[in-house]
């Protein structure tokens, strides 16, 4: 494994005219290396080899300060939910449909949840992102006080990773707010969750789709994916101050079907009265209101990303995946009989 020190500085070498001179001498950016050094993790030289190649992207913080703006779910589902999606996903799923079958015995996940995770994301890798990782980690936890304090530790989290897995931390490419490969994962998230699903001795969500099988599987068996069982069902209510507290509460099972049904909601499916669950609502057309109780899986995909929208585009590309790599299944199965009529 190549050390961060002689990766960095090949780079150094490599690539001038990319570093911002100034940003290795800031006083905050000093007090970080200090910090880390002191950690025992790092030393000063291969953090100042890659430090004085940082390049601040300014941009990145006027996307953060854009004002937020929630589209209703007919709106995101038009947006997310597409024949291209599920169509290239039944081809994912079609090339990959072994390490897919060993992840679901492995982690207890099924291939179509994953599949459309690795959709939704990355478009099974199409979409991985164009910034060089240390400098989107960089110019948000050095430029953004906001959220300079999550940041620097994810920084420190891809600089041990990279360092971990040989990486050069100068070439590593993702999100603008620092999520890498096809299942996005942010650094913290892939030391604690990737995997090296092939076995060949590397954590690789960049390009190897099995390991991002593997890795996505796991990540869903860590937050308590029950493998069969239902991510939401429809829902009535009966209006009242307690919806509205309900819908507020949205990401979180703090009550049972049963406890529910006395406050007004009632699941249109057979749920035993003991099952946790969550009320969220959908804006399906405009003025017309759906209401859905989020279940145990559906609590695992908003662990995922933090959007109801998000969870529910996740369930309704997974049953279609499943529906269009089976069909396509069966008349694959199909052809070699009738070629010999």
């Amino acid at each position: 494994m190549h050390q961060l020190a002689v990766l960095a500085a090949a780079v150094c070498v490599s690539l001038p005219g990319w570093a911002d001179s100034a940003f290795l001498g800031r006083p905050d950016v000093q007090r970080y290396i200090d910090e880390q050094v002191a950690s025992g993790q790092f030393n000063r030289p291969e953090l100042e080899a890659v430090f004085a190649n940082v390049e601040l992207k300014p941009n990145i913080i006027r996307i953060l300060d854009k004002p937020s703006t929630s589209r209703p779910w007919y709106q995101f589902r038009a947006s997310t939910v597409s024949e291209k999606l599920i169509a290239d996903g039944a081809a994912f799923w079609q090339a990959n449909a072994d390490a897919l079958a060993r992840a679901e015995r492995q982690y207890g996940v099924a291939p179509e949840v994953i599949v459309a995770i690795l959709g939704v994301e990355t478009h099974y890798g199409r979409n991985t992102g164009s910034f060089r990782l240390v400098d989107a980690l960089s110019t948000i936890g050095f430029d953004y006080p906001r959220r300079a304090a999550y940041f620097r530790g994810e920084l420190t989290q891809f600089l041990l990773l990279a360092k971990e897995e040989g990486k050069d931390p100068l070439t590593l490419k993702g999100s603008y707010a620092g999520a890498m490969g096809l299942p996005q994962f942010m650094p913290s998230s892939y030391r604690k969750w990737a995997v090296d699903f092939d076995g060949n001795g590397h954590r690789d969500i960049w390009n190897n789709p099995h390991d991002a099988i593997g890795s996505v599987a796991n990540y869903f068996s860590q937050f308590g994916w029950r493998h069969g069982d239902d991510v939401v069902v429809p829902a009535s209510v009966v209006a009242g101050p307690q919806i509205d507290k309900l819908l507020a509460d949205k990401f979180n099972l703090h009550y049972t079907v049963g406890e529910l049904r006395k406050m007004g909601v009632a699941a249109q499916a057979p749920l035993a009265d003991d099952v946790p669950a969550v009320l969220f609502s959908l804006e399906s057309s405009p003025g017309v209101t759906e209401y859905w109780l989020g279940l145990n899986n559906f609590y695992a995909i908003t662990r995922y990303n933090r959007s109801t929208l998000y969870a529910k585009a996740v369930q309704e590309i997974a049953e279609q995946l499943r529906q269009r790599y089976y069909a396509g299944l069966a008349q694959r199965q199909s052809e070699p009989a009738s070629a010999a009529q």
